[in-house]
């Protein structure tokens, strides 16, 4: 059965990858876009969403040299759009309380790029109490945290209280697992990700919530995958892969297999999907991009990058 849950979920990521890549340009940042950014969400955000499924393909290792060389291409656009990282240095420099510009670069700094001035302006925001103290939700403080670390800013998980970041979070307090909602579903599935490092620290997860996750994964999976919310679904598999012991469903890679077009557009949901190009990358990249990240770690973890526990129905 690990051989079946290995090869499907290579078959995923390697069509939902290719996808992003045939059709990056239409990710493309609008000509003439600055630093403002009106709307971050648009394009600015996936373009970075999509250097992490790239980075996360080349930090594995586990894929064949053809989806190696598609995910450095991938990584190589998504650089140059942000200009080798002036846009980044450029926005934090015009807005220092805004994160975005750190968990940007992060993924980069992963694949081996690296942007000294930006560097020397995150070690300065970050020191700063206006920017340490800013509001946000608390699983996006863990994602400043997890950033501060992949860059080098953390100074060994010193400058973080990792323990009280969890704390704050929704899964920080064991809640009852079937008040869980849609928003929920996402704070959770975040949570994991940047306390582990997708996948990278799973031992940073305390033993408490890895057995709440543990338990109550296959639950949320299943509860996702009936009302046919697929972007979450492939997001709570990317979870089971962080886990000290990856939990990898066979039935799940299968029903996602299923649900994948020939093309590689994995649906982020059961409603009907556009023919038109433009609308089918707009409303599905996101899909994509997950696709490539769950199935390049349970390729990893069932290959040995951990104790997999999959399961046989």
């Amino acid at each position: 059965m690990t051989v079946s849950v290995t090869q499907t979920a290579h078959q995923v990521s390697t069509k939902a990858l290719a996808w992003l890549h045939n059709h990056h340009e239409r990710g493309a940042l609008p000509e003439g876009t600055t630093t403002d950014l009106g709307d971050p969400d648009s394009v600015y955000k996936p373009l970075g969403e999509t250097a992490l499924a790239a980075t996360l393909v080349l930090r594995e290792a586990a894929a064949g040299t053809t989806e190696l060389r598609v995910a450095r291409d991938l990584l190589d656009y998504c650089w140059r759009q942000f200009g080798e990282g002036d846009m980044l240095y450029e926005r934090l420099l015009r807005y220092p309380m805004m994160s975005d510009p750190m968990e940007t670069y992060a993924h980069f700094t992963v694949g081996g790029y690296r942007h000294e001035p930006l560097e020397r302006l995150l070690a300065h925001t970050t020191g700063l109490r206006t920017v340490r103290g800013l509001e946000q939700q608390p699983n996006r403080k863990l994602a400043v945290a997890n950033a501060a670390r992949l860059i080098g800013l953390d100074h060994g998980r010193r400058a973080y209280d990792w323990d009280t970041l969890t704390r704050a979070t929704w899964l920080g307090g064991t809640p009852e697992p079937w008040l869980i909602d849609w928003m929920t579903g996402y704070s959770l599935t975040h949570a994991v990700f940047h306390l582990t490092d997708w996948g990278a620290r799973p031992g940073d997860l305390s033993a408490e919530l890895t057995s709440y996750v543990a338990t109550w994964l296959p639950v949320w999976i299943d509860i996702w995958a009936e009302v046919e919310q697929w972007d979450l679904v492939a997001e709570l598999m990317i979870v089971g892969c962080c886990l000290e012991r990856p939990y990898c469903d066979a039935a799940d890679w299968e029903l996602l297999a299923r649900v994948q077009h020939d093309d590689g557009l994995l649906p982020r949901d059961g409603d009907p999907v556009s023919a038109d190009p433009d609308e089918r990358f707009l409303h599905h990249q996101h899909t994509a991009v997950v696709a490539a990240v769950a199935g390049t770690l349970a390729v990893s973890r069932t290959l040995g990058g951990g104790s997999a526990q999959v399961a046989d129905q």
